[in-house]
């Protein structure tokens, strides 16, 4: 049927690309004045599609929060354990700059970036209190159509 044309980038185009995730990663985290908060929690929501993290409080008020696409990465590299992996980065930066030591862990959606993202925040310095699987688990959910008599 003809031969396939495989669009290869060059090392500019992937450096460039590189650089702007980067620089995207380095935006500076801006809080509104928060009292001196040492615990928090991380939610990560995790599809094929997209890893989302949200550093929050002990309430549950969210300070700081990333994705794989608001870090630069677009298309199917958003689904990628790499892009999970440079936005728990970006998460345990800005916990970081928050005086953040102490977090539990929620785990959402079955991608995979969840384990990318789970190792990655351990390695960062952060201690880790508890990690919870809160992936919604249908319970039989609705009935079937009854079958068409024709």
């Amino acid at each position: 049927m003809g031969k396939k044309r495989i669009i290869q980038k060059s090392e500019s185009e992937i450096i460039k690309e590189r650089e702007k995730v980067e620089k995207k990663m380095r935006k500076e985290v801006n809080v509104k004045a928060v009292q001196k908060i040492r615990r928090g929690r991380i939610y990560i929501s995790s599809s094929y599609n997209n890893t989302k993290i949200a550093l929050t409080d002990d309430k549950g008020n969210v300070l700081v929060w990333r994705s794989a696409g608001s870090i630069g990465f677009k298309g199917t590299k958003k689904g990628t354990s790499f892009a999970a992996s440079k936005v728990a980065q970006a998460i345990a930066d800005a916990a970081q700059k928050l005086k953040i030591t102490e977090v539990d862990i929620f785990v959402k959606g079955i991608g995979g970036g969840r384990d990318a993202s789970l190792k990655t925040l351990s390695t960062k310095g952060l201690e880790i209190e508890s990690i919870e699987d809160v992936t919604p688990i249908p319970h039989n959910g609705c009935q079937p159509r009854k079958p068409r008599r024709v």
